[in-house]
């Protein structure tokens, strides 16, 4: 059995935010690849981030691990970046 050893990465993010687009510019400098999920777009998404008692952008879900802000030193520990 094959299994993947990428990391699930799902961006939750708004239109207007700033430092949402840092932290999907980030991801994609060190070839992640994520899903973008924009709240004000996808009101699954919203419902999600609501779920989770989270009420601000941008919440970067790692392997379902969440992360509020550019929090770069989490992102770089949950995706073993040194």
């Amino acid at each position: 059995m094959l299994t993947s050893t990428r990391p699930r990465i799902i961006i939750f993010t708004t239109s207007s935010c700033p430092w949402c687009n840092r932290v999907k510019q980030y991801l994609r400098e060190k070839k992640f690849r994520f899903r973008d999920v924009n709240v004000e777009k996808d009101p699954e998404g919203a419902r999600e981030l609501k779920r989770r008692n989270i009420m601000g952008v941008p919440v970067a879900l790692i392997n379902n691990h969440p992360i509020v802000g550019f929090d770069k030193a989490k992102i770089d520990k949950l995706l073993g970046i040194k």
